[in-house]
C-alpha cells in the first residue's frame, strides 16, 4: 500500500494549495523583477561533487540529508538541497563571469533527507537570489532590501524580525576562529560527538548545533564581533546605515552565524514567530570564497533564499480563484454554438466552463458547485433570436443579450 501513498515528507498541491504557493512565487518573482534580478532556471540533480565541495563534508546537508545516487552511466548525482552552488556553478561552465555583474531570481524544488514536520519537507520550494560580481556594502542592502520587498508585497512583512550579524573578512574569521577553538577545546568532554568532528575540520559550525548540551556551551562562547578588523567593521557600517536610509527596522543577533567556509561579512535571517518552530521564512548572506572554491575566477557574492511553503503558511490570505462563466447549452445546435462561443470568450480572457453533459438542471447546478460568475444558457429560442440568457447567479438577475454583444455585456468578470 505504501506505493499508493506519497513518499513521506513530500505532499501534493492541490488547487487551493497550489493557488497559494503560486501567489508565493510570483510575489516573490515580481519584487525581484523590480530591483532588475532575471529568472534562471538550473537542474535539479547536479553532479555530487558540486555540493560535497562547497557545503562541505561536515555539514549536515552532505553527511545525512543530500539524496544522492549512481545514474545507469556510473556518475554518481544529487538532488540539490540548496541552488547557490547550482548558480555558482552555472557562472562558471557557461562562461558567465564576462558579463558581472550579474542579478539572478531562481524558484523551484530543493530535496533534502530531513525529519518531517510542519513547516519541513523532504521535497520542498525555494525562491532566491543571487547578486554576483558586487564586493560593495550596497549589494547587500540591496539584496536584504530585495527580501524585505517580497515579504512586505506578500503581507506577512509585519509580522517578521530581520537579525543581522556580520561574520567579518577572512582576518577576522581566522582570528576569531583561533580564540573559538580554544574556546570549545576546553569543553571536548561534553561536546556532542558531530560538534567534536566539527571542531576539528570548521569549528564555526559546532555555533549552529542543534544538540542542547552544545548550545549550553555555545551560549557563552567569545563573539565575533569582538575580532572585527577594522575594514569589516567599517563594511558592516555601511550595511546598516543602508538599512537604516531605507527605513528596514532589524535586530543584531551576534549569534547568528554561517558555517560555511566561502561566508562573509553579513548574514542575516528573516523570522516570522506565528510559525512556531520552523520559523524562519528567509535566510542569506555573503558568499565572496564560493565561485573560487569551485575553480571559477574570485567573485563576490550575496544572495537569499526563502522557503515557499512557510511563506505560504504565514500568508492571512490569498486572493481567489478567478470565477468561471459557464455555459449551457440546449440541444444540439445549442452544443455546436456554445463550442464557438466559448473559444472566442476564452481567446479574450475569460475563464470559460463549457459541461460535457446533463440536463439544464443538472448543468446549472454546476455552475453553481464551481461558484460561477454567470451562466450563458443557450436554446433554440435563443439561437432564433441571435441571443443568449445572461444570468447573474449572485443576484439571480437575467437578461437577454445578443450572441456578437457577450464579451461587452461579461466585461466587468473578465
Amino acid at each position: 500500500m505504501s506505493g499508493l501513498q506519497p513518499v513521506r515528507g513530500t505532499h501534493d498541491l492541490l488547487p487551493d494549495d497550489m493557488r497559494r504557493h503560486r501567489h508565493v512565487v510570483e510575489t516573490a518573482r515580481r519584487a525581484a523583477l523590480c530591483f532588475g534580478y532575471q529568472e534562471i532556471a538550473t537542474p535539479i540533480f547536479e553532479f555530487t561533487e558540486v555540493f560535497k565541495r562547497t557545503l562541505g563534508d561536515t555539514s549536515d546537508v552532505v553527511t545525512k540529508e543530500m539524496y544522492t545516487f549512481t545514474d545507469k552511466g556510473g556518475e554518481t548525482v544529487t538532488l540539490r538541497p540548496e541552488n547557490t552552488a547550482s548558480v555558482a556553478r552555472a557562472l562558471i561552465s557557461e562562461g558567465l563571469s564576462q558579463h558581472l555583474p550579474l542579478k539572478y531570481f531562481y524558484a523551484g524544488p530543493m530535496f533534502r533527507y530531513e525529519r518531517p514536520q510542519k513547516g519541513r519537507l523532504r521535497q520542498f520550494h525555494q525562491t532566491g537570489i543571487e547578486l554576483l560580481g558586487v564586493k560593495e556594502p550596497g549589494g547587500d542592502v540591496e539584496a536584504i532590501a530585495t527580501g524585505v520587498e517580497f515579504l512586505r508585497r506578500l503581507g506577512v512583512w509585519d509580522r517578521c524580525v530581520l537579525e543581522l550579524n556580520t561574520l567579518g573578512d577572512v582576518a577576522s574569521r581566522l582570528a576569531y576562529r583561533k580564540v573559538l577553538v580554544e574556546y570549545l577545546n576546553s569543553f571536548r568532554d561534553k561536546l556532542s560527538k558531530d560538534s567534536l568532528e566539527r571542531l576539528e575540520k570548521n569549528p564555526l559550525r559546532v555555533l549552529d548545533s542543534k544538540d542542547e548540551g552544545d548550545q549550553k556551551i555555545v551560549a557563552n562562547a567569545p563573539l565575533s564581533s569582538e575580532y572585527l578588523t577594522s575594514e569589516a567593521r567599517d563594511f558592516f557600517a555601511v550595511v546598516r546605515e543602508g538599512l537604516d536610509i531605507l527605513g528596514i527596522s532589524y535586530e543584531l543577533n551576534q549569534r547568528l552565524v554561517r558555517g560555511l567556509d566561502y561566508y562573509c561579512h553579513t548574514c542575516f535571517e528573516i523570522t516570522c514567530a506565528d510559525l512556531g518552530a520552523q520559523k524562519t521564512v528567509l535566510g542569506g548572506g555573503r558568499y565572496d570564497g564560493l565561485v573560487s572554491m569551485m575553480g571559477g575566477p574570485e567573485t563576490p557574492g550575496v544572495g537569499w533564499a526563502s522557503g515557499v511553503e512557510r511563506c505560504a503558511m504565514a500568508l492571512a490570505d490569498v486572493p481567489p480563484a478567478p470565477r468561471p462563466i459557464a455555459i449551457v447549452p440546449m440541444g444540439e445546435a445549442a452544443e455546436r454554438k456554445a463550442l464557438a462561443i466559448a473559444a472566442d470568450l476564452r481567446r479574450q480572457d475569460f475563464v470559460v466552463d463549457l459541461g460535457f453533459s446533463g440536463n439544464m438542471g443538472k448543468r446549472m447546478k454546476r455552475a453553481n458547485k464551481i461558484a460561477a460568475v454567470a451562466a450563458i444558457i443557450l436554446g433554440d429560442d435563443e439561437l432564433a433570436r441571435g441571443e443568449a440568457a445572461l444570468k447573474l447567479l449572485d443576484s439571480g438577475e437575467q437578461q437577454s443579450v445578443r450572441l456578437d454583444a457577450l464579451a461587452a455585456a461579461l466585461a466587468p468578470y473578465r
